[in-house]
């Protein structure tokens, strides 16, 4: 909480007490049966975290991006899956909320904003990953329509692709199997198959051509969230190692004694806080509209991923045998974590960013 308003403060209390009370007591069951707890996150969305940074008169709660960190690495202690999950649906309903027009903002908003609704958002295709200004799927103009064949591979439940607004039920809008894996398993993810999907053209977000400039400045919020994501999955191991070295004995005498492991701990308290910091930095570069932000944006997803990922390792193997076992919670966090290193841009695209802006 160092730094923080009085008010940020409370945002941060509110999160950790429904990760702890509604989050961290399912998250191994979710897991474990792959649930999608839309219930518990429709909860969250009467706390104002359907649309946290998304303006109050469609029904967002119009903070900060600073306080939008600050809640999703609180309500990742809980259950870091569900919380990208929400991490994304919040970008989605931003990126509608800045760039739809009045109609579309009052039309869509509401109810993703309460979660009645679900937002995805679907980027990647099957030939396609990194390299997002060579997708293949089309939008061509048909009367008051638009034509869409393609496929969208590895999106998260339900509706909006990209700068598109649509939703199940449009004719030749199918889904793929139910993909199986590592970490992420409270939410489901399918292709999204487009088979001349008819569109209407009242749905368009922004101008016709403009759709990858708005996917792309998604993406920069996107990345200071799914950061403070794996900040709060750190922070939950660090704890969690502070407690086992606490009550674990070999050789006669607790492990909290022995300090090679002492200065691991030290090392991933002091790595925990400079990823949060230089998070927290790049969420007020984003928020006041500086020129730097999409840099730093790209620095902070990039350092804390890979640092929170360490952490969360680094904890697993302090527990030794037990971290191995699905009845402690640490190894749930190593396998939700580790796709934060790749999507929103992997990381080696951020440091193809990071390096451009260096040598231009």
């Amino acid at each position: 909480s160092a730094g923080l308003t009085e008010e940020q403060k409370e945002f941060q209390k509110v999160a950790f007490d429904f990760a702890s009370k509604e989050l961290a007591p399912h998250m191994a069951e979710w897991d474990e049966k792959e649930i999608f707890p839309v219930e518990a996150m429709r909860k969250a969305a009467q706390l104002g975290f359907g649309g946290i940074y998304v303006k109050p008169d469609v029904g967002g709660s119009g903070l900060s991006r600073l306080d939008t960190s600050i809640i999703f690495e609180a309500l990742s202690t809980g259950c870091t899956s569900t919380t990208a999950y929400l991490s994304i649906h919040n970008m989605c309903v931003w990126m509608i909320d800045t760039f739809g027009n009045e109609e579309q903002r009052h039309k869509f908003c509401p109810p993703l904003c309460s979660m009645e609704k679900l937002a995805s958002y679907c980027l990647t295709e099957p030939g396609s990953g990194s390299d997002a200004a060579s997708l293949l799927t089309t939008a061509k103009r048909k009367g008051d329509t638009y034509i869409l064949n393609g496929s969208k591979h590895l999106a998260q439940p339900s509706c909006p692709s990209c700068c598109w607004s649509s939703a199940p039920g449009y004719a030749g809008l199918s889904f793929g199997k139910k993909e199986k894996k590592v970490g992420w398993n409270s939410q489901p993810t399918r292709a999204v198959i487009f088979e001349d999907c008819a569109v209407p053209v009242s749905n368009l977000l922004g101008a016709e051509g403009r759709g990858f400039n708005i996917a792309m400045k998604g993406l920069n919020g996107g990345r200071i969230n799914i950061a403070s994501c794996s900040l709060g999955a750190a922070h939950a191991s660090v704890l969690l190692t502070q407690e086992h070295l606490g009550v674990r004995k070999q050789f006669g005498e607790p492990l909290a004694n022995n300090q090679y492991l002492q200065f691991k701990l030290a090392e991933m308290a002091t790595r925990l806080v400079a990823a949060r910091l230089m998070v927290r930095n790049a969420a007020r570069a984003l928020q006041e509209g500086r020129e730097d932000a999409p840099v730093l944006c790209s620095m902070a997803k990039l350092f804390a991923t890979d640092e929170c990922f360490a952490i969360c390792n680094q904890a697993l193997q302090m527990h030794g045998g037990y971290g191995y076992l699905k009845d402690y919670a640490v190894q749930q966090f190593v396998r939700d974590i580790r796709v934060h290193q790749i999507l929103e841009g992997t990381n080696e695209v951020m440091r193809m960013i990071v390096a451009r802006n260096l040598l231009q």
